[in-house]
């Protein structure tokens, strides 16, 4: 029977691939990994595994390799962290895999961008189960409805790679992924502090997340976890101002699904 698992790394992810799903049409359920997913999206069934922490992709992909025979349909919201464990479970399926899905025709048809998003290609598996990332700008927002079943689970989690420590930076700003205002920075801001006093200070007046393109990062000017673009993060933000920014091929990959830039 066909049949959709959403894995949500974090709980709002749940809640953004719900209309991904209502287009979808398939039954679904949702694999909250690390908190509890709200139980009114529609879902069938919510599972909770009730981690304290993602662990790493290794790992993590062997462990959900046990709950795949149930599902035609895996789908993720499209970051770094699921294109790494989604891929390594589909290669341990030998199963189909779409990334950065920003539509679709049909249960086994979708659009996605190609060329740093110069195009948009529609593409068709045959092979199961179909493994997905998905875009959720690209879906609308579905009225709360139902009431999931919930359920715990015990994934074994059993990695040969190990997290040995973790530094926070202690940062009060919206996550960049989810963030409404997103403010990024390019190469001429010169050096750390600027770059800090112009965007950071800019952000926070407004409320937003910070960002910076490869060319920032890679000068030194900003952290690599604030990289937007092809090879950094996707964001979709209400709006994104961008400062001292080309606008490269690879930068507008990241950002064209902000509704104001």
């Amino acid at each position: 029977m066909a049949r959709l698992l959403i894995v949500a790394f974090e709980d709002q992810e749940a809640e953004q691939l719900a209309g991904f799903a209502r287009k979808l049409g398939l039954p679904f359920d949702i694999l909250s990994l690390t908190g509890q997913a709200a139980t009114d999206l529609g879902a069938e069934k919510v599972l909770n595994a009730g981690l304290s922490e993602i662990p790493t992709a290794d790992g993590l992909a062997k462990s959900l390799q046990s709950l795949t025979s149930a599902y035609s349909h895996i789908a993720s919201v499209s970051n770094m962290q699921s294109k790494d464990v989604l891929a390594r479970l589909a290669g341990l399926l030998d199963a189909a895999m779409v990334t950065d899905a920003l539509d679709l025709g049909g249960p086994t048809t979708f659009k996605r961008p190609m060329v740093a998003g110069s195009i948009i290609a529609t593409v068709e598996t045959l092979a199961t189960p179909v493994i997905i990332t998905v875009r959720p700008a690209g879906f609308p927002k579905v009225d709360r409805e139902g009431n999931s079943t919930v359920e715990s689970i015990a994934l074994e989690v059993a990695s040969k790679a190990f997290r040995t420590g973790a530094t926070s930076r202690g940062s009060s700003r919206p996550d960049l992924s989810q963030a409404k205002v997103v403010v990024s920075g390019g190469r001429p801001l010169k050096d750390a502090a600027t770059f800090e006093q112009v965007i950071g200070g800019f952000a926070d007046a407004l409320g937003g997340a910070v960002g910076a393109t490869r060319a920032a990062v890679d000068s030194g000017i900003a952290p690599n976890e604030l990289q937007v673009g092809q090879t950094g993060k996707i964001v979709a933000p209400d709006l994104y101002i961008a400062a001292g920014i080309s606008g490269s091929t690879q930068h507008m990959a990241g950002i064209k699904d902000s509704k104001v830039i």
